[in-house]
């Protein structure tokens, strides 16, 4: 079978003109370009002007008229639900169902600071002025109140930032530099590296810094099976992605997960599609795990399990397909002959570096011989070459280039360095073999 090498468009052959490690920089920019991007669409999107909305709000007892009286005060905030006891309104409040919980009966309002600082310190003071309105003197009662450690209950979002961030970044350095490799290897690395990463970033935050205290165990193991899980659907992803795995990872598990998490603001909170991706992003599962870990609030283990196992499953399904669909484009690759841009800058960049090797010894005063070996350049060549520099010329002929982008051999123009190099010989060498300035290295 004979195919015949595609021609390079026009951009693509100006392109290789440039100095090789410039191409290798200006095809690496994407990346600032789009972590900017994707910081302004998502963290400043969702995060520059929080405003409540459709907040569940448990009452015991009749939900008609407290309703009625907040839609006055505030239309399209609250979402008022009637429960029949105490204890099923407190509940609601602990699992995360209800930002709130009011009790008529003895005018108490409930709340959970530990699940949610930013409703547990907003919501009571917007609804309490409705409350007075009405006849009634609420009291706050906090049923899962903060610690002094974890204040205003960060905690548990910059964990899941650290697992998430650990997790994508290992399977991706995976994805870039281990795609010839079998399915076991690249998943044992994924294990182990997201048992180191949970190690310690939960020693670091526990024991070393303090800001949780006890439940190291249980954390580690919720870590390792985050970040496995993180992992694997990276590593399936980066089949696919090739080396703009970062783009797809870094949306989903970052750019998305972090203020879709529920961890800084709730989903009533934030603008769509955050508040709908609230059910679907690893954040706001692994947040919630951490909060019934640490704080026994939350909806419980339920939901964070069927998210991680939902994950996990689909890095394994893509990485069995991935495989086989990269398999069939590297044939088709190499059968046509075709090349990425990438592929040729580095190509370039190492022809580059192994051809300006002599040059590189020369400017140090020293030279490369046929045996391997490097000596230093004789006197009269050195007294040569610094001829030719004072006359504004290189050795080879080569010209300096501009101010911006230097000389073309990429080299700064510099003089001859003189300083004498130390240099270390050979295991059974001879010190008598060594003759003046003549030395040999190893």
């Amino acid at each position: 079978m004979t195919s015949t090498k595609p021609e390079p468009g026009r951009f693509r052959r100006w392109y290789s003109t440039l100095h090789p490690s410039l191409q290798l920089i200006g095809l690496q920019l994407w990346l600032p370009l789009f972590f900017i991007v994707g910081f302004c669409l998502c963290y400043i999107a969702a995060f520059h002007a929080p405003h409540p909305h459709d907040v569940p709000i448990a009452v015991v007892g009749s939900s008609s008229e407290l309703q009625q009286a907040l839609d006055e005060a505030d239309p399209g905030v609250f979402v008022v639900r009637g429960e029949t006891s105490v204890e099923e309104a407190r509940e609601a409040v602990r699992t995360g169902h209800a930002a709130v919980a009011w009790d008529p009966a003895d005018s108490t309002i409930y709340k959970a600071s530990a699940h949610q600082y930013q409703v547990s310190a907003l919501i009571p003071a917007m609804i309490t002025p409705v409350l007075q309105a009405g006849s009634a003197t609420p009291v706050v009662q906090d049923l899962a109140p903060l610690p002094a450690y974890d204040e205003y209950g960060t905690v548990s979002l910059y964990l899941m930032l650290a697992w998430c961030i650990g997790g994508y970044m290992v399977a991706m350095f995976i994805g870039l530099m281990g795609a010839p490799l079998r399915h076991r290897t690249r998943v044992s690395v994924i294990v182990v590296g997201a048992l180191l990463i949970s190690l310690i970033t939960n020693t670091l935050a526990g024991p070393v810094i303090g800001a949780v205290q006890g439940h190291w165990g249980e954390l580690v193991l919720l870590g390792w099976a985050w970040i496995t899980a993180i992992g694997l659907t990276v590593n399936g992803i980066s089949y696919f992605a090739g080396r703009f795995v970062a783009l797809p990872a870094m949306i989903v598990f970052v750019f998305l997960s972090m203020p879709a998490s529920g961890g800084a603001y709730p989903s009533w909170f934030m603008p769509q599609p955050f508040a709908w991706l609230n059910a679907v992003v690893v954040g706001s599962g692994i947040t919630e795990m951490l909060k019934r870990v640490l704080y026994d609030v939350g909806p419980g283990y339920g939901r964070g399990l069927t998210m991680l196992i939902s994950y996990a499953v689909a890095g394994v399904v893509l990485m069995i397909v991935g495989k086989a669909w990269w398999e069939r484009r590297r044939i088709r690759r190499i059968v046509t002959g075709r090349t990425t841009m990438f592929a040729d800058a580095q190509a370039a960049n190492r022809e580059f570096l192994i051809s300006e090797r002599d040059d590189v010894l020369a400017r140090h005063g020293l030279v490369a011989t046929d045996t391997g070996s490097i000596d230093t350049v004789p006197e009269d060549e050195r007294r040569r070459y610094e001829a030719g520099a004072d006359d504004g010329s290189d050795v080879d002929g080569d010209v300096h280039g501009d101010m911006f982008l230097g000389a073309p051999g990429g080299l700064e123009d510099t003089g001859l360095d003189t300083r004498p190099v130390r240099v270390v010989p050979r295991r059974g060498e001879n010190d008598g073999e060594r003759d003046g300035d003549r030395v040999r290295d190893r």
